[in-house]
């Protein structure tokens, strides 16, 4: 295995797309985590990355060989309103590595300093952002939802200054690309057609090489339609708010990105909000889906003048594949749904009762995470398996409404103890909870202690098995623990 076997195809692209861009060397770097399977994957050397020179690499002071740091534009609708011109103002990319399996990632530093489009910022971050989108990345992965990765995450011996003086840290990202629909927006605003081709050939390559391409940008935006529509389904599905879902943080290859004001839902309503910058509730649970749907619209825009030399041609071909996405949305969502319920297959006077479900969750305040593990509990009540105990509130809520559900299982074939396997496969006991989350963070940041950071790495690595000594990581927060609002990490 070699160091870091860096390529870099990104910048075989207009050169208008990124700058040249270093990082800025750090104080003195410190170890906090290293993904050690992750770095496995990617045939990435572990005992080099522990190493002094490894971990200099992971903090930006040294520029390991094959690196070609570059720091990339893109412009972006941020809660509906439009900006030109955004790009990596605290992230640079140091380049591509080859998996095992031969798939290609970005390995880039996201706090690694100041760049060209730093519009005034520091281009730090503080340790807090970097261990929550360590977390919560992390957690995803397991739980099979596409997602951006952390490869590692040091401290620099600096302080950074936000609303006090906190620790800063850097966090090393690994993500399939970090192509966004926002760095089309912003080749379509430079009105240079090759650039914008050249964007589009690259991409369809690098993430849907597979599809048909007697129009490029129609293949990428129907491929993009798909993956996006999969994937807000499957944020619905555990109960995930992204928090800030501006076009620029939204990748054409379908994976999550960005872990600022993002959480998990824990009592659910589908107007729940955390982020304390969104305002009118743009980017709540239940509007994810149609934010997804809207962005893609944005991504449309941006592919018509490849799409056909006639505006109102390639207006009414675009439209025509962005009018999927609620389709494909409706499809993976209800069939998740279907697995979460102990359902085979849905039928159409499934509807009522799974709307009548999230009616009694949102009334009765249900943890949202636990009622569907409670459900699996209790498909099976033969079953001796040890369990979490359940909040009285979640069987008292839903003493009206599973009799329905009871019944309704009576028309599946499969039998109760497979019936329950399947369910405990996708209805997991431990996420991320905004409160353990920040009383990792806390104790890191104020005191230097990352035990509670690693033990929740630990805890979150097997989300669908329950285990009796870490069931305080399961349950819900006591309302003095409750976190309601959560923050950018900028």
């Amino acid at each position: 295995m070699s160091q870091i076997p860096f390529e870099n195809t990104y910048t075989s692209l207009p050169g208008k797309l990124f700058r040249h861009t270093n990082p800025t060397a750090v104080k003195q770097p410190g170890l906090i985590s290293i993904n050690s399977d992750l770095a496995k994957d990617l045939d990435i050397n572990l005992e080099w990355l522990h190493s002094t020179n490894g971990i200099e690499t992971l903090a930006g002071n040294h520029i390991a060989k094959g690196s070609e740091p570059i720091s990339t534009a893109y412009a972006g609708h941020q809660f509906g309103v439009y900006n030109p011109q955004l790009g990596d103002g605290r992230a640079i990319l140091l380049g591509e590595v080859l998996s095992l399996k031969g798939e290609r990632f970005d390995l880039q530093l996201k706090g690694s300093g100041r760049t060209i489009y730093s519009r005034g910022g520091d281009g730090r971050s503080a340790l807090g952002p970097v261990l929550r989108e360590y977390l919560l990345s992390e957690a995803m992965h397991i739980l099979s939802i596409p997602t951006t990765r952390a490869l590692a995450a040091v401290t620099t011996g600096e302080n950074v200054v936000r609303d006090r003086i906190l620790p800063g840290a850097i966090l090393a990202r690994i993500a399939k690309s970090h192509i966004r629909i926002g760095t089309f927006q912003y080749a379509a605003a430079t009105e240079d057609i090759k650039t914008l081709s050249a964007l589009t050939d690259y991409t369809l390559n690098r993430h849907y090489a597979d599809t048909e391409q007697e129009i490029p940008a129609l293949s990428l935006l129907k491929s993009a339609v798909k993956a996006q529509a999969e994937l807000v389904s499957q944020w619905q599905l555990v109960g995930f708010i992204h928090g800030v879902m501006n076009t620029d943080n939204s990748l054409v290859s379908g994976e999550t990105i960005d872990y600022g004001p993002c959480a998990f839902i824990d009592h659910y309503h589908p107007d729940k909000v955390f982020s304390s910058i969104d305002h009118g509730g743009r980017y709540s649970y239940k509007n994810q889906p149609a934010i997804a749907h809207w962005n893609l619209t944005m991504l449309a825009q941006a592919l018509l003048p490849l799409i056909h030399k006639k505006t109102e041609t390639a207006v009414e071909m675009a439209q025509e594949v962005i009018n999927i996405f609620p389709k494909h949305f409706s499809t993976h969502h209800n069939s998740g749904l279907a697995r979460k319920l102990g359902i085979s297959n849905l039928q159409d006077t499934d509807s009522e009762l799974i709307n009548s479900l999230f009616e009694t969750m949102s009334t009765a305040k249900l943890d949202f995470t636990l009622t569907f593990r409670y459900l699996s509990d209790i498909a099976n009540l033969k079953s001796s398996e040890e369990k979490i105990d359940t909040p009285q509130n979640i069987e008292k809520g839903l003493k009206s409404w599973l009799p329905r559900w009871l019944k309704r299982l009576e028309l599946e074939k499969i039998g109760a103890s497979e019936r329950q396997k399947s369910m405990y496969k996708v209805n997991p006991v431990f996420i991320p909870r905004n409160h353990l989350v920040e009383q990792a963070i806390k104790r890191a940041t104020e005191d230097g202690d990352f035990s509670e950071f690693h033990l929740l790495i630990k805890v979150l690595s097997s989300p669908f098995s329950y285990k009796s000594n870490y069931e305080r990581y399961g349950i819900p927060p006591r309302p003095d623990q409750e976190v309601k609002q959560t923050f950018c990490g900028t």
